[in-house]
């Protein structure tokens, strides 16, 4: 980032913008400097303002001619020692899985914004939450994904730049699994004081103190340190199976394991550092919604109507990260309970994750679903009501 110009970065204080911009902006405050993409609805608008906001800050923008290209140009970008990004909406999210699987393999760090449209194919393009399991299972092989759920404006500012801090300290692709409801939302939010912010980087052998002819590029640390081409540190980077200096001839079942069960282990293995829930009204709940992204609006004013007006002890755990699967976490904070109520913009996708953790906590669950179009609290409390009265 040390060519950019910072002072062309969005200043602190009050800003209203679309959900899109603040995202845009979030990856520039981040330190990102290179955005490849190419435009689909409902996505757009985060290539459109960053065509106009990147240049000026000394970064990079190019179009591509598809989400496949706009993806592998992330790789290069990443591997050179740049922070890199693209935005695209559900059809392309599907394009871009090989890229996502080499880059676990390779564990390249960079972000992806997916703002979700309504499929299968193509669908339509009001909003959706229709890709919550493909950003965990949709690349082949094995290797767990981070993916963040915003359900703001301002969160989309602070989650881009969560993104790109769990990006480069895990050196894997971070999901940011948003919705046209808050790509397109416009309303208040709060830039901090920069020096405030908590910007991380990636660890390098250098920094390290690790010499170019000892260094191993998957080797080192849980997280290896990521050389950038040019300064040095020569190595084949590759989506085979390999050893922990990258050799890729000395193939066994053993070492394939070994190498696997690394990539796996480094975010499986460390859920409660990643993992983040939100929590209401548990104190003297006797059922609960559980709840991710833009719906979380909406079920935070059922539940606490529901509260007020029918005397319902309905409490709300909000899911801020999808993967890797809070599970412990959930489990604890909610003990014991009765029904359990999961509204999504799907046919009922995170239930069955859910469903998994609370197996032996909650007496029964039961989906919301709505395809299209976000839930409002009407609907939300007529099931509560149906179900609970």
């Amino acid at each position: 980032m040390d060519f950019m110009h910072k002072e062309n970065l969005i200043q602190a204080g009050v800003h209203y913008l679309q959900g899109s911009q603040a995202c845009a902006e979030g990856a520039l405050t981040a330190g990102c400097s290179v955005y490849a993409g190419y435009p689909i609805t409902p996505a757009t608008e985060v290539m459109e303002h960053a065509a106009w906001r990147f240049p000026q800050v000394g970064a990079r923008l190019i179009q591509m001619e598809d989400e496949i290209a706009s993806a592998s140009v992330l790789l290069g970008a990443s591997l050179a020692g740049a922070k890199a990004v693209t935005a695209t909406s559900s059809p392309g999210f599907s394009l871009m899985q090989e890229v996502i699987s080499y880059a676990i393999m390779a564990e390249i760090p960079f972000v992806i914004v997916d703002v979700q449209r309504p499929g299968p194919g193509q669908g339509y393009i009001t909003a959706s939450q229709e890709d919550v399991m493909q950003a965990r299972w949709g690349h082949h092989g094995e290797g767990s994904a981070i993916a963040l759920a915003p359900s703001s404006v301002q969160e989309m500012f602070d989650f881009t730049i969560e993104a790109f801090n769990l990006a480069e300290t895990w050196r894997t692709p971070v999901l940011l699994m948003t919705e046209e409801t808050v790509a397109h939302m416009r309303e208040r939010f709060t830039v901090p004081p920069r020096e405030s912010l908590r910007i991380l980087e990636r660890k390098k052998p250098q920094d390290l103190g690790i010499a170019p002819q000892d260094y191993l590029p998957w080797g080192h640390d849980t997280v290896s340190p990521l050389a950038a081409w040019g300064e040095g540190y020569a190595f084949n980077c590759v989506g085979l199976v390999h050893l922990e200096d990258g050799n890729v001839t000395k193939y066994g079942t053993e070492m394939h394991h070994h190498c696997i069960k690394r990539i796996k282990d480094k975010i499986d293995g460390h859920v409660e550092d990643i993992a983040r829930l939100e929590t209401f009204f548990l104190d003297d709940c006797e059922h609960l919604v559980i709840c991710y992204g833009s719906v979380f609006r909406t079920a935070i004013e059922a539940v606490r109507e529901a509260r007020e007006a029918a005397g319902l002890k309905i409490g709300l755990v909000r899911m801020v990260t999808l993967w890797p699967f809070a599970e412990k976490k959930l489990r604890q904070c909610i003990g014991k309970t009765g029904t359990v109520f999961v509204p999504e913009m799907n046919m009922g996708m995170m239930l069955h994750p859910i469903t998994e953790a609370l197996r032996d906590c909650c007496d029964r669950i039961i989906p919301i679903p709505e395809l299209g179009k976000l839930h409002t609290p009407e609907l939300i409390l007529s099931t509560l009501y149906k179900e609970l009265q």
